[in-house]
């Protein structure tokens, strides 16, 4: 028998807690909730989810430094963000905090349902393409991405990286010397056609080149080519 998977909602309006709780109990999901910033966090340190929903405005503390600390502990955790803020400003924030999709209140159920579905099917779709037969290690450099089970290394070091970090990487690693434009990079590595957040793929690739580069300010690996996207180096490139 399957076990069935659980979701955290952390959301301080009771009301929405409930619908959304309703709906991912239909999808299969085991719930717990928290109706606080501190007690959400607390939560999502303590167990692994399939899954957290996490409001933005929140009290004792705000959802996206939530989201940023559950990021540092656990990089692979799908994260939804609520937001009830009409700014862009406050979305893009979301995304770059390392929340793997957002939905801005009011929102139809439907919508949830779908942006719940979606970061589960992408999930599992990392797990089934996490097989020996899919898998291996691809070496650039100093750089190792095991994608069979999803890590990175620079020079033998692990390097702590979120979703959207690791497969932004695993994306540019695997086609050197391809350019990609920032939207591609957002349709291809989010999933959703995220007009005018350009700007959300310049800060993870400023993480990444952070993380990777001996250099970030003169990279080796992650090339930007000006007024298109970015590229990964060719291997002749490195010698």
């Amino acid at each position: 028998m399957a076990v069935p998977q659980r979701a955290l909602i952390i959301e301080d309006d009771q009301d929405i807690a409930e619908v959304v709780e309703m709906n991912l109990r239909d999808l299969g999901l085991e719930t717990e909730r928290a109706a606080d910033g501190r007690t959400g966090l607390q939560k999502a340190l303590e167990r692994p989810y399939a899954l957290i929903v996490l409001d933005l405005m929140l009290p004792k503390l705000d959802g996206l430094s939530v989201c940023t600390r559950i990021r540092e502990k656990n990089p692979a955790t799908p994260i939804l963000m609520l937001t009830a803020r009409a700014e862009e400003i406050d979305r893009v924030l979301g995304l770059e905090m390392g929340a793997d999709d957002y939905v801005t209140k009011p929102f139809s159920i439907r919508e949830l349902v779908a942006r719940v579905k979606a970061l589960l099917r992408r999930v599992q779709v990392d797990r089934d393409a996490a097989t020996p037969a899919a898998g291996g290690t691809v070496e650039v450099g100093d750089i190792a991405l095991d994608l069979t089970k999803r890590r990175v290394t620079r020079a033998g070091a692990p390097l702590a990286l979120t979703v959207k970090e690791f497969e932004l990487l695993a994306l540019l690693v695997r086609n050197p010397g391809r350019t990609y434009s920032r939207a591609d990079l957002l349709n291809l590595v989010w999933g959703y056609q995220f007009e005018g957040y350009e700007h959300t793929v310049n800060s993870h690739i400023n993480r990444l080149r952070a993380k990777i580069e001996s250099d970030p300010g003169h990279p080796r690996y992650l090339q930007t080519v000006w007024g298109i996207g970015y590229r990964f180096s060719e291997p002749g490139e490195l010698s």
